[in-house]
């Protein structure tokens, strides 16, 4: 009851439908399609019955399931089709019949909008508080540089004065028939509208009207929608491929609300994310992170910020969050719901964690470059190591190359945090067959081009695997060294710990490399046999499948 009026929904449920069979019982999102707009009357604070009026037994019964009563029109006139007027007028004047009262406000709401929400209905309801309004009805925003047609001349002609951005458009609505409110004393069998009509705007999620198969995997993936917060590292130690893995995941989670969360402290990341235009924020400290987390209604969380301690990943799981960590060696990954790791091998009695290059994401560049064709002549080298390359590991490879009197072009991708980059560049500016970048966005073209590549055994070591190209692998550090994947066996050569290997090593291997064309064709063969390309859906599975699990539990 709203203000003493009392208030009926009708929900008119046919049977039969033309272009979805059976629509309104079918399982959309594992629950029938009546659920969902009864579940939204059943929860509105102010709706005191809601009926079903409808010509099918099994919706019937689910109708009186779900918590509705049932008000059947096989007792009225079938030799037309019956008008969803007649069908609310009817509803309401047998529900009063069992009542032995009478309602002020009738309200019909579609059995096809199962994503309108309860708080929508209580607005519309509450627009009732103004006793001049006699009805209302829902509306999307529907401006567009609308054309028409002149049958007479047989022309188009603009419905617009001037052309501009839609936001600038006079506003236009569009009834989504949602929901339909009206005082009882315009409720009549050919018609429910007043003469003082209010409008109430609906997003263009609630608006949507299923009334094809388009429209229902659109509600279906939208029912589907999770709040997902990823919260993720990238500073100057680290580098960007922990970002850039958070960016290529979030391109691909269309239906789902993202958030990125990061610390304060790191403007590398910051300033990537501004770039990218995705929604984020900044948090000082564990506290404050929480509270946006909370403040966003979180379901999932994905952590990609290397090792986790227990007493984090426990806090987030009292909350009651899914947690998704990434390339988490600490001791909180024990406790995260799946733990995802490309790079690093775990212990596989740990049934969260899922490890290997099945679970890579590639960049979005890596899917449109065409794979390597190896030649025999070396051409091109590119020396990259990303992060800080705190042992200078790009300077031993280049003087190692140098030092073989390699007459080819040498690219060199510097780190961000690369030190002393203005030295380094000094020593080297006059030689024109090398060439120094920084802050490249298309690093899949570099890799293409090369002939042979020096890196680390880190991620990148997947990307060039995907065009297969010749690799030499020096390790940055003892975590690299466990990096399985940077082997013969997957087409690479890898020499260990960067460090530890000596400029002369350094040298003859690349002089062996680069006279083995037999070599160089088995490595780019073993390298394209590996699919990299479906770590995404590999990833997105196995949430899905966990997080059903996770909620089972619940």
């Amino acid at each position: 009851m709203f203000n003493n009026n009392k208030i009926l929904v009708v929900i008119p449920a046919r049977g039969s439908s033309k272009v979805i069979p059976r629509k309104n019982m079918r399982l959309l999102y594992s629950r029938p399609l009546i659920f969902y707009s009864i579940r939204t009357a059943k929860l509105s604070q102010y709706v005191d019955d809601v009926v079903v009026t409808t010509d099918d037994s099994e919706i019937a019964l689910l109708a009186e399931k779900f918590g509705a009563s049932v008000i059947r029109y096989t007792n009225l006139v079938e030799e037309e089709p019956v008008s969803l007027d007649a069908l609310v007028h009817n509803a309401m004047i047998q529900k009063e019949k069992l009542t032995f009262d009478e309602y002020d406000i009738v309200i019909t709401l579609k059995p096809t909008s199962p994503l309108l929400k309860t708080q929508t209905l209580d607005k519309t309801i509450e627009k009732f508080e103004d006793f001049s309004i006699d009805s209302v009805v829902t509306v999307v925003d529907d401006r567009h540089l609308n054309w028409g047609y002149d049958e007479d001349n047989k022309r188009y002609f603009p419905l617009y004065i001037k052309r501009v951005e839609k936001e600038l458009l006079p506003k236009s609505f569009k009834e989504t028939g949602a929901i339909l409110a009206t005082r009882r004393s315009f409720v009549h069998e050919d018609s429910r509208l007043g003469t003082n009509i209010d409008l109430v705007e609906l997003s263009r999620e609630e608006s949507i009207d299923i009334v094809n198969k388009e429209d229902w995997i659109v509600a279906e993936n939208y029912l589907q929608k999770k709040r997902v917060a990823i919260i993720v590292n990238a500073y100057e130690e680290i580098g960007t491929r922990h970002i850039d893995r958070c960016l290529s995941m979030a391109s691909k989670f269309v239906f789902h609300d993202i958030l990125f969360l990061i610390d304060e402290n790191h403007p590398l990341g910051i300033d990537i994310l501004k770039k990218y235009n995705y929604p984020f924020d900044v948090y000082d400290g564990e506290d404050e992170l929480f509270e946006k987390l909370r403040r966003f209604h979180t379901q999932i969380v994905v952590n990609d910020i290397l090792d986790t301690s227990s007493e984090y990943i426990l806090k987030l799981k009292n909350e009651g969050y899914f947690v998704v960590n990434f390339e988490d060696l600490g001791v909180g990954s024990e406790f995260a719901d799946v733990v995802f790791d490309s790079l690093y091998e775990h212990d596989s009695s740990q049934k969260n964690i899922f490890s290997g290059y099945k679970y890579y994401i590639l960049k979005e560049e890596f899917y449109f470059q065409p794979q390597k064709i190896i030649t025999d002549e070396v051409r091109n080298v590119l020396i990259f190591f990303d992060g800080s390359d705190l042992d200078n590991l790009t300077g031993k490879v280049l003087n190692s190359i140098l030092a073989t009197n390699y007459q080819g072009r040498i690219n060199i991708i510097l780190g961000l945090d690369y030190p002393n980059k203005e030295e380094f560049v000094s020593k080297i500016e006059s030689n024109p067959a090398i060439q120094v970048y920084t802050n490249v966005s298309d690093i899949s073209e570099f890799i293409f081009k090369a002939d042979i590549i020096f890196t680390s055994a880190g991620k990148t070591t997947y990307d060039i695997c995907s065009l297969g190209v010749p690799t030499i692998c020096l390790s940055r550090d003892e975590r690299e060294l466990t990096h399985v994947f940077c082997s013969e066996a997957a087409g690479f050569i890898n020499l260990g710990l960067g460090v530890n290997v000596d400029e002369t090593e350094i040298g003859e291997q690349f002089v062996s490399l680069v006279n083995n064309f037999d070599q160089r064709i088995e490595m780019n063969k073993r390298m394209l046999s590996i699919d990299l390309k479906n770590g995404f859906d590999n990833i997105s599975s196995t949430i899905k499948a966990e997080y059903r699990r996770f909620k089972l539990r619940k």
